[in-house]
């Protein structure tokens, strides 16, 4: 369900200006909601009380989703744990109104699968009574974990998290020029790159970073993520044709108290759906350790349910591929996966049964890569890349800013002509470019030498020649002297007679050399 087909459900929009709406966003590729608020359809206050709005709590059993059976697993399983269990705790397992709670433990004492123990308190008006399993109801517990081990909080249904993906997409959240100057304002970089940099992420869509090596683009992918500021809702797990997927992750998911967040809307905790998780959008970083598996659904024999894949928990935020082309997974086969939910902006899953099921995809995704892009993406997919944002090298102005911020940073005093000279050495003696990495290399390799002589650190002309000498290694020369060559002889007469016989000569190490 799309945000316009809620709108026109709540009674805040009419079904033929979300047709207007969307005619409007093909030209301007604004989200639908700001287009409304244009078309003063409705206001920014009654388009934030959607966005921003935390799923409701469920009225009833049939309200959450999940089939009444499942239901009564998931409870018998959760009281298999405990000697006796009162309501209240098993609301707080389950995540579930306590009302709704009443009525499932009222159907399994019908279903004969619970019985009551007495009461829990000191016999008061507000005590709670025990209930405890009955022999049915522990045999019942064995058959439900024979299914799948899975405790916890109560799933979410699949439609369910349609909707609030919807509701909560990246693009329902404008991030204006204020907050782009900010998030970027501790880098040097080119101010039209930064310019650059609003329209991509206000899209959603997939954006490349390329370009030399050491010049910021992982730093900027990382602030790009961490730019937004909304609140979104990560279920627990989704209930899927009588499976179970879990998709909140404390590894990826950041909780938030959204009573504490000034710019949260007021809620009460009862009418909430402690089902779902209020967090920070996620933002997924992956590198060369990134297989093809890891985009689908896990499997566990052992547990018998799933674990969402990563994507699907970057959902509602950003998916950073860092070093894209030094992954584990071929880059034809990363993009052949993803060329159909980049294009259409849902994605398929697959059960072990071979069931399949629509995900949605809505998430930023941002390659990084410092290899030429034409050698890695063949021009069909280079086309679904609507950014592509190229990191240059800094000049010599820049470099200074740059090699001035982590000096002040480390609150060491920056002496210009050692940066006159470092760039000279670089670029007149070496040839080599200037990078963005290389003052805070050089810093660093300072400070372990001051470190490690035990004197107060200091950028000191000869401590930062030392520390050029490594930056780069020094490329192998064509011949080599007699003494290198005596070397390679000795080497090649040591393997041949296995360590014995003449006396092997140590071939001189290659020197470190200026960068």
């Amino acid at each position: 369900m799309q945000l316009g087909d809620i709108l026109v459900r709540k009674k805040l929009a009419t079904r033929e200006q979300v047709n207007e709406a969307l005619e409007r966003q093909k030209v301007s590729g604004a989200p639908i909601g700001l287009i409304l608020v244009d078309m003063e359809v409705l206001t920014q206050d009654e388009l934030d009380s959607i966005i921003n709005a935390p799923p409701k709590a469920p009225h009833s059993l049939a309200d959450t989703g999940v089939p009444l059976g499942d239901l009564r697993n998931l409870l018998v399983k959760t009281m298999n744990f405990h000697e006796f269990i009162v309501p209240s705790k098993i609301a707080e397992e389950l995540r579930l109104p306590s009302p709704i709670v009443r009525e499932l433990v009222e159907d399994c004492i019908n279903q004969k699968l619970l019985e009551v123990l007495g009461s829990a308190g000191d016999g008061s008006i507000s005590s709670e009574l025990r209930y405890g399993l009955t022999t049915a109801g522990k045999r019942r517990a064995a058959e439900a974990l024979d299914q799948n081990l899975y405790v916890g909080p109560a799933p979410v249904s699949l439609e369910a998290y349609h909707e609030q993906i919807s509701i909560q997409k990246i693009t329902n959240e404008r991030v204006s020029p204020r907050q782009v100057q900010k998030a970027f304002e501790d880098l040097v970089i080119p101010q039209e790159f930064v310019e650059s940099i609003g329209p991509a992420i206000n899209s959603g869509r997939t954006m490349l970073l390329y370009g030399h090596p050491g010049n910021g683009k992982t730093s900027i992918a990382e602030r790009i993520a961490g730019i937004f500021t909304n609140v979104i809702y990560i279920p627990y797990c989704i209930y899927v044709d009588g499976q179970i997927m879990k998709v909140f992750d404390p590894s990826v998911h950041t909780e938030v108290n959204v009573e504490e967040r000034k710019e949260s809307v007021s809620i009460r905790r009862d009418s909430t759906d402690r089902r779902w998780v209020p967090c920070l959008r996620p933002v997924v970083i992956t590198g060369g350790e990134l297989t093809l598996e890891m985009l689908d659904l896990n499997y566990s024999p052992h547990a018998r349910f799933y674990e969402a894949p990563l994507h699907v928990k970057a959902l509602g935020g950003t998916f950073i591929i860092d070093d894209f082309g030094r992954q584990l997974v071929r880059p034809e086969d990363l993009l052949n996966r993803w060329i159909v939910p980049l294009q259409s902006r849902v994605d398929y899953l697959k059960l072990h049964s071979g069931k399949s099921f629509v995900v949605p995809f809505d998430e930023l995704i941002i390659f990084s890569t410092n290899m030429e892009p034409n050698d890695l993406m063949d021009p069909a997919f280079l086309r679904r890349i609507p950014f592509k944002l190229k990191t240059e090298v800094p000049n010599e102005e820049e470099y200074y800013e740059i090699f001035e911020s982590v000096a002040d940073e480390e609150g060491l005093q920056l002496d210009p002509q050692i940066v006159r000279k470092v760039i000279d050495k670089l670029t007149v003696e070496n040839d080599h470019e200037l990078a963005c990495y290389q003052p805070r290399f050089l810093v660093d390799q300072v400070l372990a030498t001051c470190k490690f002589q035990g004197i107060p650190p200091e950028l000191r002309p000869d401590l930062v020649e030392r520390a050029l000498g490594h930056l780069y290694v020094e490329p192998a020369r064509k011949g080599g002297s007699r003494k290198d060559a005596r070397g390679r002889q000795a080497a090649v007469e040591e393997a041949v007679t296995g360590g014995f016989g003449t006396p092997a000569m140590s071939a001189a190490p290659a020197s470190m050399g200026n960068a």
